[in-house]
């Protein structure tokens, strides 16, 4: 059993590290690692070798053969080109993309799975990238936010007077936001949160930030089955942002995480919110490759607003890729690992019937096949014996 991991063209992150590459070695499996994939990263070949990794000259040689490609991003055209027909292609591959991305992957032959359709179940949690990116995501939006605010965040008593904390109100409260919320109180920071999710509410409290939202009937089954918010009504839109601008009026720093699987971002803030906030504020929008929470952001670029910088970053869990590719690794690792490759015979075999495989598959046999994406139901299931 071959494993290939490509050089990555469009992000920083690495697929796989020499931790995770030990690990596939003792599978059973050859590992064999582009040149130069883990530079961005401050992987280095050597590391990758010491940790049993073959290098290959390009993404295009590392693959050849390759029974798994291991990727972060949907995988370039000549990857795709090199793949021989049935390889699994494990990545990010932003399903809700663009529609010709997917069939590429179709046409290409690849098995290819969205780990980014990972069901919410118990035994799927370490597989689940949306997490471990998204918790490193809230990190790192404080972190940007503290870098381009012009004042300290934590309350100072000093002989010359004290300095009040930063207010700093987090936009949603799922992994990135909760994340947030966690890393601006180690900072020292004011912290408040707003949720439509009626569970938000006591892990909110239990970061020891302020709680704010519209808590009406709407708000008690504002949550789905999948644990992820609802669309809300107008009426419940318009109460929540009356109450949210005005307590953005008085905030330093605002970080926004909403999204909805599958649909553009909702829009939180708008330019009479970002209009109302102190100069020198900063404004923080997670949700900017879907379209945005913010009116103004701009998706790569920090801008400034009137008297407020909104910051727009793409990628946010790649602008630490050392720690964001120890984790996307480790989640890789233990999908191959449970419903891929059977553990006595050390070979590719995987395990269609599998509720993982069937919720993350989208392309098999030259087919879309994943129902939400336009393949039929009930697809992928063991091929039957002529």
């Amino acid at each position: 059993m071959k494993i290939a991991v490509p050089a990555e063209t469009e992000d920083t992150r690495v697929a796989a590290t020499p931790d995770v590459v030990k690990r596939y070695v003792q599978m059973g499996a050859t590992v064999v690692v582009a040149a130069g994939a883990g530079e961005n990263a401050r992987i280095t070949d050597q590391a990758f070798k010491e940790a049993g990794a073959e290098i290959a000259a390009s993404s295009a040689e590392a693959v050849k053969d390759a029974d798994i490609v291991l990727t972060v991003r949907r995988p370039a055209p000549d990857v795709l080109a090199a793949l021989k027909k049935g390889a699994f292609v494990v990545g990010a591959l932003d399903p809700f993309g663009e529609r010709e991305g997917l069939q590429a992957l179709a046409d290409a032959g690849a098995s290819a799975v969205a780990m980014e359709l990972m069901p919410r179940i118990t035994r799927a949690q370490s597989m689940d990238i949306l997490s471990s990116q998204a918790n490193l995501a809230g990190y790192q939006a404080v972190i940007d936010a503290a870098a381009a605010f012009d004042r300290a965040f934590p309350m100072m008593m000093t002989a010359a007077g004290t300095v009040p904390a930063a207010k700093v109100f987090v936009m949603g409260a799922g992994v990135a936001g909760l994340q947030a919320i966690a890393t601006a109180r180690r900072l020292g920071a004011a912290v408040s949160a707003t949720d439509v999710r009626p569970a938000a509410k006591e892990q909110v409290a239990s970061l020891g930030a302020k709680f704010v939202a519209v808590e009406n009937e709407e708000f008690k089954a504002a949550e789905d089955a999948g644990g992820y918010a609802k669309e809300m009504s107008d009426d419940y839109k318009r109460q929540q942002a009356e109450l949210v601008a005005a307590h953005i009026a008085k905030q330093d720093v605002v970080i926004t995480t909403a999204l909805i699987p599958g649909r553009p971002a909702p829009r939180l803030i708008t330019a009479a919110m970002v209009a109302s906030m102190q100069p020198g504020s900063i404004v923080v929008d997670l949700a900017v490759e879907r379209g945005g929470n913010v009116e103004g952001a701009v998706a790569g670029e920090m801008v400034q607003q009137g008297p407020v910088k909104i910051l727009g970053y793409n990628n946010v869990p790649g602008r630490i890729p050392n720690t964001a590719s120890l984790l996307y690794a480790k989640n890789l690792y233990t999908f191959v690992d449970t419903v891929l490759v059977d553990k006595e015979s050390k070979a590719l075999a995987p395990s269609w019937d599998d509720e993982i495989i069937t919720a993350t598959l989208l392309t098999r046999d030259g087919a879309l096949v994943h129902e939400r994406f336009g393949g039929p139901a009930k697809t992928n299931q063991a091929p039957t014996a002529a």
